[in-house]
């Protein structure tokens, strides 16, 4: 019937019966009549009896006639557009189907043409052979037309090239001897190696019919090469002859999948290779992840990038506390801000070294730099050798605290001294001392510093047979300012001086990212692959181009120096290595050619194209037509019934409204009752105490006369501060270093007591962490009286040192008399407690020549650290009855005051920070403004 033909076209004849079934349908009874009748009690007593309709409702008659001739169509097996019979013969039907990368565009076109050939094999009894060209492993035995056609399901196409002759071996072996076959030959269009070869091989069989399935190659293209120049990124792609030009626009994507870049990729008219160069900054090329045509098709369209167009990654860590509303004062926002352009950054996510240092390396650093970090716990200490001698850099810059911990240290290059060496100290020169020309054999060679870069302050090396062999960049005065040492296969570098302005003006110049640059250009990649070996797959390319998880097939990648390594199915094209460090294997490189299907290979057959074997089968449509007319049958019979006017009678006008609402509050119910038990586990209560008030706290030394006088003391000082300032502090909370959050509180007591027991490792990594953070500890040491950090040891200063020495602090001093704490609300000479002997030591402020000549010398932000021996705690200590718990040793009730003004000073001083300190700048400031 035209383009309509049937399977089973007696079942037609099913359609004689449409009058029988049009005269049954009309018996069906019409939707009865409802009638208000109020004495329907009477009613119920009547025997009812039964009515036979006299006829149905045309309309109803009509459906149900469509319903029954949908189901005689579907069953007749309607087929639209079919097509002639393809085989000749009577042997078995041989299959030769193309399932490599360039099948992926048109898959589904392939498999219905070889799915209408089974079919048709099936029809005629014929058995299947069926072979893929891409599976080394697949069976080509015959097997019946049911079997092949689950086996055809199961297939897919193969991101590898084809291998025609072993599919062809494969045929002939099950076919030798047997019956002549039915050839079809089911291509991708492309020629391959071996082609000539197994076309040979298939001849030998004397197929009684060959069928050439050949597709246009218009528009295939391959990716080949990408080459990361200095100046753009060029794309290299090939594609077969063709008479006409071809563009196909290309799109750079990072790891995330966000496009960088895009440009056109053109083949000129009767040429074969193409370009694309993409005018991208280096720093974004050096994102780069994949290449991929716009709207790609199969794995010959994408091209992955691994670690050679990586950016390396650098880890900074800074012992300076951290200070985000000061950003120009941290040594981390120059050496970020330097590197960025050329490296990842990854920040130290914690303040605990022992936490965050660990973590940092594990995310494959190729350099990690320490910025002024004097002391490290010996397990980061451990970690940062063997991350060396590993082939990692080490880059440190000195600092106040280098400075001030000099010792024997495997993790700098060279012996320093200690102390250092600045403009108008003990150890100093009369101006700043610019760089001398960098030597010749240093990394910097040829580096022109400008004669402005100066230096005011470093860290002076000991004088060494070997020093000269370590020097990277010296001073005008042949003091160096960079030295390196070989640790393993690694290096460690150390910058003599600071890597803030605060020592030289160095890293406000160019120079200094430059001096970064070629560092970090030195170090290996830190997620590089190995140049030789067995790589393990990582992630693979499906012939779509879509990466996906490797299968359990693929075998590890051997790398050998200067051999490439082919793409089949063993090593199918993805990444090789971990996340760590990969290898991108594709499917084509450069010099890789493109050339269509030999004609020869098939001489005689008969060619076809896929889209002529489009035949459409109508039966699943036709039943499911049938399905939806059967569904409009029942719900007209509940309207003819009434039904739908018995529910809504039933359930009110507002009961339909409720059931969604209903159910909607039970699923809310129920998702809201799984998050209470997911948040009811953490317990909020000390987290929300600590944070709706300001609180001071203490260290819990687990001695309980000692930690109720530390409660005592921070309650009579909170009392105090309520009645004299605008702050009002909330309760004194106890903290466990061990366990307790820390960083909730401004500044924390520690009462040091040498009967107490020595805290932990972890704890004082925490307690670290807490300082770095922006955090406060003041330290007061039971003892009469510490005017001097040296002399003879009490037994309170040695528990002290022991709980410093694995602390990373800056050099201390005495409150000099300049100092914003003797300034930040009260104007005090000293800080009394219950005792008056003992200085107030904080860290050492940055002074210089200018320093005379300031109202108040402040520094850059706030002390980590103070240490008294005064007792304050004892000297603000309150009963619940507000009246003092111990004596002064003085009778000077005044010395109580004073205590008490001592403590608010320093909790404001924690709070402002050096607020005070410019406001007290203020005069000179406008007088400068003035000029």
């Amino acid at each position: 019937m035209g383009g309509l033909s049937f399977g089973a076209p007696l079942i037609l004849a099913g359609l004689l019966a449409l009058p029988a079934i049009w005269w049954l349908l009309r018996l069906t009874p019409p939707r009865p009549q409802t009638e208000a009748f109020p004495p329907w009690r009477i009613l119920e007593r009547i025997v009812k009896r039964e009515e036979t309709p006299a006829r149905s409702p045309w309309w109803l008659t009509l459906l149900r006639l469509l319903l029954a001739a949908a189901i005689i169509f579907a069953l007749a097996a309607p087929i639209l557009n079919p097509r002639e019979n393809a085989l000749a013969g009577d042997g078995p039907l041989a299959i030769l189907m193309d399932n490599g990368w360039a099948s992926a565009g048109d898959w589904d076109e392939r498999t219905a043409a070889a799915e209408a050939l089974i079919r048709e094999a099936a029809d005629q009894g014929r058995p299947v052979a069926l072979a893929f060209s891409a599976d080394p492993a697949g069976d080509a035995t015959p097997i019946e037309a049911a079997a092949a056609l689950e086996r055809l399901a199961a297939a897919g196409p193969l991101p590898v090239p084809v291998d025609r002759l072993a599919a062809a071996e494969r045929l002939s072996t099950a076919l030798a001897g047997g019956a002549a076959p039915s050839l079809a030959l089911l291509t991708d269009g492309l020629d391959s190696p071996g082609t000539a070869e197994a076309g040979a091989a298939l001849a030998a069989l004397g197929p009684a019919q060959t069928v050439l399935f050949r597709p246009s190659t218009d528009g295939l293209i391959a990716l080949t090469g990408a080459e990361n120049a200095g100046d753009a990124l060029a794309v290299s792609a090939t594609r077969p002859p063709g008479a006409t030009g071809l563009s196909r626009p290309l799109r750079l994507l990072d790891a995330q999948g966000r496009e960088i870049g895009r440009a056109e990729l053109s083949f000129p008219a009767g040429d074969t290779q193409g370009a694309a160069r993409f005018e991208v900054p280096v720093e974004l090329r050096n994102d780069i992840a994949r290449i991929e045509a716009e709207g790609f098709a199969n794995a010959a369209e994408v091209r992955l990038v691994d670690d050679s167009f990586r950016r390396r990654k650098v880890a900074v860590i800074s012992g300076e506390a951290s200070d985000l509303g000061q950003p120009l004062l941290s040594p981390l926002n120059y050496i970020t801000r330097a590197i960025e352009p050329f490296a990842d950054v990854e920040r130290a996510g914690s303040a605990n070294l022992s936490v965050s240092v660990p973590r940092l390396l594990e995310e494959g650093p190729s350099v990690v730099i320490l910025a002024d970090i004097g002391v490290l716990p010996g397990a980061v200490h451990e970690a940062l050798e063997g991350f060396v001698a590993e082939g990692g850099i080490l880059l440190r810059f000195a600092g106040p605290r280098l400075a001030a911990s000099v010792g024997e240290d495997t993790l700098v290059p060279v012996r320093l001294r200690a102390g250092e060496r600045q403009l108008g100290g003990a150890m100093s020169w009369s101006q700043p001392q610019p760089f001398a020309p960098m030597p010749g054999e240093s990394p910097f060679a040829g580096l022109a510093v400008p004669p402005d870069v100066t230096v005011t302050r470093q860290v002076l090396a000991e004088p060494s047979a070997t020093l000269d062999h370590q020097v990277w960049a010296n001073l005008s005065d042949g003091t160096p300012i960079v030295t390196a040492a070989a640790r393993g296969a690694g290096t460690v570098v150390l910058v003599h001086t600071a890597a803030d302005a605060s020592w030289s003006n160095l890293p406000l110049s160019g120079t200094f990212v430059e001096m970064l640059r070629r560092i970090v250009a030195l170090s290996r990649s830190g997620a590089a692959a190995p140049a030789s070996g067995q790589l393990a797959p990582y992630r693979a390319l499906d012939a779509s181009g879509l990466m996906t998880m490797p299968a359990s097939s693929t075998r590890p990648l051997v790398i050998e120096a200067g051999v490439r390594t082919p793409a089949d199915n063993a090593n199918p094209p993805g990444l090789y290595g971990s996340d760590l460090g990969f290898r991108a294997l594709n499917l084509f490189e450069e010099g890789d050619t493109l050339a269509p299907f030999p004609a020869e290979a098939a001489a005689g057959a008969t060619s076809l194209s896929y889209g002529l074997m489009d035949s459409t089968d109508l039966k699943p449509a036709l039943l499911l037509a049938a399905l939806a007319l059967f569904a409009l049958d029942a719900a007209a019979l509940l309207w003819l019934h009434g039904g739908f006017s018995r529910m809504r009678r039933r359930l009110g006008p507002r009961g339909a409204a409720a059931l969604p609402v209903l159910a909607l509050a039970c699923v809310l119910a129920a998702g809201g009752q799984a998050q209470a038990q997911e948040f009811g586990e953490v317990d909020t209560a000390r987290a929300l105490a600590a944070t709706t008030a300001t609180h001071l706290a203490y260290v819990q030394t687990g001695d309980g006369a000692r930690d109720e006088i530390s409660r005592q003391g921070l309650t009579g000082l909170s009392r105090f501060i309520a009645a004299k300032t605008a702050l009002e502090p909330g309760e004194p909370m106890e903290v466990d270093l061990e366990t307790d959050e820390l960083s909730f509180f401004p500044v924390i007591y520690w009462p040091v007591d040498p009967a107490a027991q020595m805290p932990s490792q972890a704890a004082i990594s925490r307690i670290d962490a807490y300082m770095k953070q922006g955090g406060t500890v003041l330290f007061d040491v039971e003892d009469n009286e510490m005017n001097a950090l040296g002399g003879t040891v009490s037994a309170g200063q040695r528990r002290l040192r022991d709980i410093l020495a694995d602390l990373d602090i800056a050099p201390l001093e005495p409150v000099p008399a300049d100092h914003v704490l003797t300034k930040a609300f009260y104007l005090l000479d000293d800080f009394p407690g219950r005792r008056t002997g003992s200085d107030l030591w904080v860290e050492a402020s940055l002074r210089g020549d200018e320093a005379e000549a300031r109202p108040a010398s402040a520094g850059d932000g706030v002390s980590s650290i103070m240490i008294t021996s005064n007792d304050f705690a004892s000297a603000w200590a309150v009963d619940d009855s507000g009246m003092f718990v111990f004596p002064t040793d003085s009778a000077d009730p005044a010395q109580r005051e004073f205590a008490y003004r001592a403590g608010v000073n320093i909790v404001m001083y924690v709070l402002t920070g050096n607020y005070k300190a410019d406001q007290v700048h203020v005069p000179a400031l406008l007088e400068r403004l003035g000029q």
